[in-house]
């Protein structure tokens, strides 16, 4: 069960020394073989950069996967090259890169529980998967089940008044069923001109009203104000009276005008039908060759 109560790796970086390393995270200054960390190698080198992680919950992510990359590969979707705390003067070597993928703590059960070092690539850690070298370090990591240590808000001091309002209180009376009869105050609604429609629906509406008033002669449409688009509405654009206008011109046929405006004979088709046609005499006819 040891591994039910390891934290998460949540971030890791890159420091010159412990002076530029972040609050809360830790670094990593010996190899598991008792070598220097310091992936600068070189006599006399003051300055270098060495590998640092980080388990606090605050940012609520953890690192659920390592990879390592070379300059030439791009990193991976998902993955992000881990931050830097370098002095000025300092720089990393970018023939390859430590990449991790951060994910929310909430949304795996898995991750990275511990990181650790090698100087020399035949030496092996149990329970530790290989991730990569790099300038000749090899890095290491164990991933397991973690429990979720994510600090929970602090529980607010509820006052009388507060505890007044709780919907659990087994006193309160139940609430009133909805009634139709009640409608809401009419100071609340558009005041509009109520048309025709508008009339007949209320009227409608008081028809399928059931006798008691309860909800269920309630419709959606009921409390819902009916008024026309303002495209439509034709008295508030001042076109009733051009409608009017030409309403009167309009003037309506007898029957006698009609038949005699469109009276036709037919005079031409039926002298046509009369005719005939011309015979051709057989006298007149050629004869065959």
């Amino acid at each position: 069960m040891e591994h039910l109560t390891v934290r998460p790796v949540t971030g890791l970086a890159w420091t010159s020394n412990s002076g530029t390393c972040p609050k809360n995270f830790t670094l990593i200054s010996f190899t598991e073989d008792g070598a220097t960390a310091n992936f600068v190698r070189g006599f006399a080198i003051k300055s270098g950069y060495y590998l640092c992680y980080s388990k606090d919950l605050t940012d609520g992510k953890v690192v659920s996967d390592i990879q390592i990359i070379s300059e030439k590969d791009s990193i991976p979707q998902g993955y992000f090259a881990i931050a830097e705390y370098l002095e000025p003067k300092t720089s990393v070597s970018k023939k390859k890169r430590v990449c991790a993928r951060y994910s929310p703590v909430s949304s795996v059960d898995t991750a990275v529980l511990d990181i650790k070092l090698t100087s020399k690539s035949k030496m092996m850690l149990q329970h530790y998967t290989y991730v990569g070298d790099v300038n000749g370090y090899v890095l290491w990591c164990r991933k397991g089940q973690f429990t979720n240590t994510f600090p929970q808000p602090k529980p607010r001091n509820v006052g009388l008044d507060m505890r007044k309002l709780s919907l659990d209180q087994p006193d309160t009376p139940p609430a009133l069923p909805l009634r139709h009869s009640n409608p809401p105050p009419p100071a609340t609604l558009p005041q509009r001109k109520l048309t025709q429609r508008r009339c007949s629906l209320h009227s409608k509406d008081n028809l399928d009203k059931s006798g008691d008033g309860s909800v269920s002669g309630v419709t959606a449409l009921d409390g819902v104000p009916f008024s026309l688009h303002p495209d439509y509405d034709f008295q508030a654009n001042g076109m009733s009276l051009q409608l009017n206008s030409q309403l009167n011109n309009i003037r309506i046929k007898s029957l006698a005008d009609i038949e005699n405006e469109y009276n036709y004979t037919f005079s031409v088709e039926e002298s046509a039908a009369k005719r005939t046609r011309p015979s051709i005499s057989a006298e007149a006819a050629p004869s065959a060759p």
